[in-house]
């Protein structure tokens, strides 16, 4: 069990606290936490780890800074074909992995998650939000499906007129919002959100293991139900990568302008014009 948690590059962090809580910290606190292609691979092996790890209860998600994670960083360059069917194999197994751990996963969210980063928070058992914190689903926002998890779960914590709303618009909504409506499980002040996060991990890691573990995982039975909508949203989302609207949003990310879908502007052409 040693060469647990021994692949990284620094951009993901793991430490262990007493009573077998584990703290992973998402490292990249200049981009926002935003995530290298390398970093998918690299989080999908330490939540491997975190399955098999004997010495770990319990399980805390962070990220340094003032972000939690805000998705894949847009500043790089576009992902090649092969590099997106990649990606999407990565998150059928992050999906499924994280779903089968049976260790209560809480997720620390001391601001802006998004894309991927509102996956990994809402995905955890109990999610701890700053109130403050921006949560924004966002994919529609670059021009692609919602398919980190928003099919999965926003319709189980939310309902569908709440979640059709937030995920097709990509409003942002603050932690206290996300409380009021359900999408996350507290929202606390800003230095309170570790603190919090960790303290209710110590309680869990004291209690009854195998009661904890069993109850997650007949209540995890309404998320892998729903995995092949998931795996639908992640396919369509790969599609959108090689689409002329997520081209023209990386564009305009780079040259800091508004975006100009492609689509939008057949859309919005004159009735008249045949």
């Amino acid at each position: 069990m040693n060469d647990l948690y021994r692949h990284g590059t620094g951009n993901v962090l793991v430490e262990r606290h007493e009573h077998g809580v584990l703290l992973i910290t998402i490292n990249r606190p200049a981009q926002y936490n935003a995530l290298t292609l390398p970093m998918f691979e690299e989080l999908n092996q330490v939540w491997a780890d975190v399955e098999r790890d004997d010495q770990t209860r319990v399980v805390v998600v962070t990220g340094a800074g003032k972000a939690f994670c805000t998705g894949m960083d847009v500043a790089l360059p576009d992902p090649t074909r092969e590099e997106a069917l990649a990606m999407l194999e990565t998150e059928r197994k992050r999906i499924a992995t994280v779903l089968r751990i049976e260790k209560p996963i809480i997720s620390a969210i001391n601001g802006p998650a998004v894309g991927y980063g509102l996956s990994t928070a809402l995905l955890a058992d109990i999610s701890v939000a700053a109130d403050d914190a921006v949560l924004m689903e966002g994919h529609t926002k670059v021009g692609v499906t919602a398919g980190d998890h928003a099919a999965l779960i926003w319709p189980l914590l939310v309902g569908m007129a709440k979640t059709k709303y937030y995920v097709l618009t990509s409003e942002q909504l603050t932690g206290a919002e996300a409380e009021r409506i359900g999408l996350v499980s507290l929202s606390v002040p800003r230095e309170q959100v570790l603190p919090r996060a960790l303290e209710i991990a110590s309680g869990l890691a004291r209690g009854p293991q195998q009661a904890l573990r069993f109850t997650k995982r007949a209540l995890n039975a309404w998320l892998t139900n729903a995995l092949p909508q998931h795996e639908l949203s992640g396919a369509l989302e790969i599609l959108d990568f090689g689409g002329a609207d997520y081209a023209e949003a990386r564009q305009a990310f780079r040259e800091k302008r508004p975006v100009d879908f492609p689509s939008a502007r057949i859309a919005d052409a004159p009735a008249n014009q045949a």
